[in-house]
């Protein structure tokens, strides 16, 4: 791999429980790479013990340039990039860092997924109900079921979710 270019960090998806072998040979290629793994106790019928999982499931970040990037594609378990509009979605220096720090800190870190769950407040964010607020009743795949109270009577439309923004 080069290394006159600048290089930038991205995400690329691997096969289910493939993390670790992935890093593995990001590593035998040179490639820059980071699979932030999480001290887990796990209990067993006859004993516990501490192991290592990925942070992020099916995740791992590599750190490349621009002109090698299309490379990594061709590693067995390595099964696309993560995108964003549309091209590769580059992840910021000081994030992964951020990363970095708080799992030297800390052990048995949990992910939490913040997205949409029912029961939140949202705001919609596009279409005719532009900034009307509901509250969100049941998700069905990429559609959101929706509660909106407007001139004493209760509304409830289906909305992509992608149109939906959690109300903090």
């Amino acid at each position: 791999m080069t290394t006159d270019r600048k290089k930038n960090w991205y995400v690329v998806y691997t096969i289910p429980r493939w993390e670790k072998k992935v890093a593995s040979v990001l590593s035998d290629r040179g490639v820059d790479y980071y699979c932030p793994l999480n001290k887990v106790s796990k209990q067993w019928s006859d004993r516990r013990k501490t192991v290592l999982e990925p942070l992020f499931k099916g995740y791992v970040f590599i750190n490349i340039s621009d002109k090698d990037k299309w490379s990594v594609r061709e590693i067995k378990g390595i099964l696309n990039y993560v995108h964003w509009q549309g091209k590769p979605a580059i992840v910021r220096d000081d994030e992964i860092e951020t990363i970095r720090k708080f799992l030297h800190e800390f052990t048995n870190v949990e992910v939490v997924d913040t997205q949409l769950q029912p029961g939140n407040e949202v705001i919609i964010k596009q279409g005719l109900l532009m900034n009307y607020k509901g509250i969100l009743l049941e998700l069905t795949g990429n559609k959101a079921k929706v509660r909106i109270e407007s001139m004493g009577v209760q509304l409830c439309a289906i909305f992509e979710k992608k149109n939906l923004e959690q109300v903090n």
